[in-house]
């Protein structure tokens, strides 16, 4: 539980890299450059959001790949990336792959579930699979047994002269299994990620359970020892990290503060009820001094379970917004909170 007394041991941000459809070259430089300029700050880690037919990062392994030749100490994730897009099997290469070019310093998020907008593009995504696609828990138990060197096929050896093949996903990286990440909002994904020997992100985005109360920091609290207790009793190592959307404004100018105030307050109201036929709940944007801040986290039973964090940075602004806020996190926000720097 982050304290005066117990401070806050990893500090890292999340980014969506959103680009303009007429130039998205420049988005994704802007992106690179932000995760070079938070290794620099001394922040722990970098996460990118997975977004398909959007105008953010759908390659962020291949990003990862790009900003692991910038940077040298950060780690870098994924927070999340929706398995019901990928084939585990070549997921599991192209993630060793990078984790070995930067060094054992992947954490890849995992989720699970039919696509967003499923019926507008199971013709192109899977139109020989649609039906028989198993998008439940089984398909990233799969995706980690193959991430682990888990035997793939009998077959292997040499064959002629020059081949040679493997009986396991190759590269293999070792440890990349213990990084492996489940974004959960349910008490039930909460439970199995415990359970299955992955590390907990919660974000500010949850679902309660019928019987509890509205309460976002409450229900994510309840989730977060759910988590814990089931990965003590499979005598799993349990890693939560908590990512809600701070702005800090300590030395914002006054047309920023402005900005980032209309901002938050367009998307206040989503906070106030449960959302959808299946009760969403979002966490409300922290915004004000770095003081402020670190005031209401302190407060927030969310964030009391947890001893380190991924605060998630605002869709929607430019990149000197985003080198503005980094700065007053890693500078002002995270001392508050007992963080110190990575250097």
């Amino acid at each position: 539980m982050p304290r005066p007394e117990q401070p806050l041991r990893k500090l890292g941000f999340l980014t969506i890299g959103l680009f303009d459809a007429a130039d998205p070259a420049a988005g994704h430089r802007s992106t690179l450059e932000i995760i070079e300029l938070g290794e620099q700050l001394g922040f722990d880690s970098a996460w990118l959001r997975h977004r398909h037919l959007q105008f953010g990062i759908s390659s962020p392994v291949a990003v990862m790949a790009a900003a692991s030749q910038r940077t040298s100490r950060i780690e870098l994730g994924t927070a999340v990336t929706p398995l019901g897009w990928e084939n585990p099997l070549r997921l599991a290469e192209d993630l060793a792959t990078v984790d070995l070019l930067a060094g054992g310093r992947i954490n890849p998020g995992l989720s699970v579930g039919e696509p967003m907008h499923y019926d507008t593009v199971k013709h192109e995504l899977y139109p020989d699979s649609t039906e028989s696609e198993d998008f439940s828990y089984a398909r990233v138990e799969r995706f980690a047994r193959l991430v682990r060197g888990d035997k793939v096929r009998d077959f292997s050896g040499k064959q002629g002269v020059v081949e040679e093949f493997s009986n396991r996903v190759e590269p293999h990286s070792p440890g990349l299994r213990s990084r492996l990440w489940y974004g959960a909002g349910s008490m039930k994904s909460a439970v199995w990620a415990g359970e299955s020997g992955f590390n907990l992100l919660s974000s500010s985005v949850i679902f309660p359970d019928e019987d509890q109360e509205p309460d976002f920091a409450k229900v994510q609290q309840s989730q977060i020892r759910a988590y814990r207790e089931a990965a003590a009793a499979a005598g799993n190592t349990a890693r939560a990290s908590q990512g809600l959307v701070v702005i800090p404004t300590d030395s914002a100018s006054s047309g920023q503060r402005a900005k980032y105030q209309r901002y938050v307050d367009e998307r206040t109201p989503r906070t106030q009820s449960p959302q959808g036929p299946k009760g969403m709940m979002f966490a409300r944007d922290l915004i004000g001094t770095s003081d402020e801040i670190a005031e209401q986290l302190y407060s927030h039973a969310g964030f009391q379970e947890v001893d380190e964090v991924a605060f998630a940075l605002p869709f929607s602004f430019d990149h000197e917004d985003y080198v503005q806020i980094l700065t007053d996190i890693a500078g002002k926000l995270g001392p508050a909170l007992g963080w110190k720097a990575s250097m």
